[in-house]
């Protein structure tokens, strides 16, 4: 495997050294293959809300095994996973499976497109939508160059129509719609961002892109495949009352198996193929194992809800690891929406990219080693998310919070 990984989220680049191999997780924790036992804030990178080999639903995975892995025709529990989805998110009329959030986004702004009859998409520095090509420039913890392919092998062509803007940057918008306002297609956007660390929206940025959209006939999308069921039963949408024409959704949505999906207004959706014309296809969409998976996990989050609880556990670490901060005298700032969290050592409240990228990487390195050998084990980059499942409890947290008290004295 090219540097020994199959996602290089996983390689230890921002942190350097070696990664730990995982055998096994349970609940709240993980174990590697050397005997060692971790809290684990990374969650398989959002899905695991329930925490790791939640006993319902891995019965239901094991149930749906028993009966056939794959069909490549209509089941009954696609439709109810497509009837959740659209019970839970506020925005989504109709909705169709894909099997990764790549691909949810991919689809989306082929959509959008489609519907539109417009070429250009405006995205944010620092948003990042998956490894699609007009979408893989200014993405996460890249380099954020106006309009320049993160990745060889994206060529300038696909990506000339993709508009890069700041976040947060409201007048910048208005800017852009002024002068492509006819042209533009779609606004995609993270709606908390998770990807240059958690950065959350303000309330003028989100409204700006809804009054924009609307009134040149363009759409807004709204990439949920992390905030989706984590920030709040209908996702950051439901949070902050924005309602977008198009919801890209993952990681949660199959219960950590791979599905996601992508839905909005009916009269957008009813334009992809065979309703209408915009292509889009999948052997494995709607896959029993997933399916049956993120059903179980929808349930539940609908059925018993931890939000509260997770509020609760998500501002006991963030307070405790500021005040670990403050009394160690290190410049941080701490952003956080319900389990969602990122601790940047940056002494600036972090609103874009260009506020994050000035962040002490190397500081963030240390931190993260000396957690890691106190048995916690955290996003191994300054720029990703941390997030909390409702396997933890007051404990995990404390402990966690005594671990960062002996790593900001010594990094």
């Amino acid at each position: 495997m090219p540097g020994g990984v199959n996602s290089p989220a996983r390689a230890f680049g921002g942190v350097g050294g070696k990664p730990v191999v995982i055998q096994r997780g349970a609940g709240a924790w993980l174990y590697d293959i050397d005997g060692n036992r971790y809290i684990d804030y990374i969650g398989s990178w959002g899905p695991m809300i329930l925490g790791h080999a939640h006993p319902v639903v891995t019965e239901a995975i094991e149930c749906a095994a028993r009966l056939g892995t794959s069909f490549g025709a209509p089941t009954v529990a696609e439709n109810e996973m497509a009837e959740l989805i659209i019970d839970l998110v506020p925005s989504v009329e109709k909705v169709r499976l894909v099997n990764s959030g790549t691909e949810a986004t991919m689809s989306a702004i082929r959509l959008a497109r489609g519907f539109t009859g417009r070429d250009r998409i405006v995205k944010f520095a620092g948003n990042y939508h998956g490894h699609v090509d007009s979408l893989l420039v200014a993405a996460g913890s890249s380099a954020a160059t106006l309009s320049v392919p993160n990745s060889p092998g994206v060529t300038a062509g696909t990506s000339q129509d993709t508009l890069i803007l700041r976040y947060n940057d409201p007048d910048g918008l208005r800017e852009a719609f002024d002068q492509h306002g006819q042209s533009i297609a779609a606004i995609i956007l993270e709606p908390v961002v998770g990807n240059m660390g958690c950065v959350l929206p303000t309330a003028e940025f989100l409204a700006a892109a809804r009054q924009l959209t609307q009134r040149h006939g363009s759409l807004l999308i709204f990439d949920e495949v992390m905030t989706g069921f984590r920030v709040a039963l209908g996702g950051a949408q439901s949070l902050f009352g924005v309602t977008p024409d198009l919801t890209t959704l993952g990681k949660i949505v199959g219960g950590g198996l791979p599905i996601a999906a992508y839905g909005g207004r009916a009269d957008v959706m009813d334009h992809v193929l065979p309703a209408g014309r915009v292509f889009q296809a999948g052997t494995l969409s709607g896959n029993p194992l997933a399916t049956a998976a993120g059903i179980a996990t929808l349930r539940l989050l609908r059925d018993d809800p931890p939000y509260a609880r997770l509020e609760r556990l998500g501002a006991r670490l963030e307070l405790g690891l500021h005040r670990a901060a403050e009394q160690a005298g290190i410049p941080h700032h701490v952003a956080r929406t319900g389990s969602m969290m990122t601790f940047f050592f940056n002494s600036c409240p972090v609103t874009d990219w260009d506020v994050a990228s000035r962040s002490d990487t190397a500081r963030y390195g240390r931190y993260f080693w000396h957690l890691l050998d106190q048995g916690v084990y955290m996003p191994c980059s300054q720029y990703e998310a941390l997030f909390i499942s409702a396997a933890h409890g007051d404990a995990e947290i404390d402990q966690t919070i005594q671990a960062a008290q002996a790593a900001f004295a010594s990094c």
